[in-house]
């Protein structure tokens, strides 16, 4: 059965410029956005810090690692299903960490090798880094890796399965995503079809730009998907989820 993996998009945390003040609503509206995934029949979530824009590159204060371990550990307590970490926008190693200190399951790292042209600037992979943490701090967790991340752009003549095998062969990681050009957008089912390939079987997950009419489509070459814009409010990224619509995509995607 393919892998149906909700996304919890935390508000704005301590020390960002849209931080409302109250970190315990915050926590809260991410606790309650996990409990509806997991009633609607997701089979896991994926906590991130969506609310922090604008990114720091890799390296967050410890602020925010603070907090979003406040709020991994309450998304734990509210649910019984694993639970994935994403610190924006490519802060692996705090997500590690978060992880261990959680008992999350998996992370979401969005520049494992190479190198990509963001707007936070020139991100570049930290694989041996990443690997070598995890292996002293949280050895069962698995790293989960986008080739050609979304709201970014690869350096000229990098393919897309020599993205792919490098993240898997050379990186380590545990399974790729493969996303559209940014929040919300269809992968490109070529690049989908081609990312497949040269994962040599190792699990492809889509990690934007699912919805219930499409989402049959792309199972039939990923393995899973990370899902939130679609299943929220009028499909707006930042509202809470919506009960009915993440029901209607899980069934759509059974």
């Amino acid at each position: 059965m393919s892998q149906l993996i909700g996304v919890v998009h935390l508000h704005a945390l301590p020390g960002s410029p849209g931080f409302g003040g109250d970190l315990g609503a915050a926590v809260e509206a991410a606790a309650s956005d996990a409990r509806l995934l997991a009633e609607a029949g997701f089979d896991s979530v994926i906590v991130e810090n969506f609310g922090d824009a604008p990114f720091y590159a890799d390296d967050v204060p410890a602020t925010t690692v603070a907090a979003m371990t406040r709020a991994v550990q309450a998304v734990s307590t509210a649910v019984e299903v694993p639970i994935g970490v994403n610190v924006l926008r490519n802060d692996a190693l705090s997500a590690l960490a978060i992880a261990a200190a959680t008992g999350a399951g998996f992370i979401r790292v969005n520049v494992l090798t190479g190198t990509m042209y963001t707007d936070q600037g020139t991100i570049t992979g930290r694989a041996a880094e990443v690997m070598r943490f995890r292996q002293q701090v949280a050895p069962g967790v698995k790293v989960y890796a986008d080739v050609m991340v979304k709201h970014a752009v690869a350096p000229p003549g990098l393919t897309i399965e020599d993205a792919t095998a490098d993240t898997v062969e050379r990186g380590m990681a545990d399974g790729i995503i493969v996303s559209g050009a940014a929040t919300g957008d269809e992968p490109d089912r070529d690049l989908l079809q081609r990312a497949s390939s040269a994962a040599a079987g190792v699990p492809v997950l889509i990690g934007s730009g699912a919805t219930e009419s499409n989402v049959q489509g792309l199972l039939e070459v990923a393995t899973g998907i990370i899902v939130g814009t679609t299943l929220k409010i009028d499909g707006v990224t930042t509202n809470p989820v919506d009960p009915a619509r993440a029901a209607s995509f899980v069934k759509a995607a059974r």
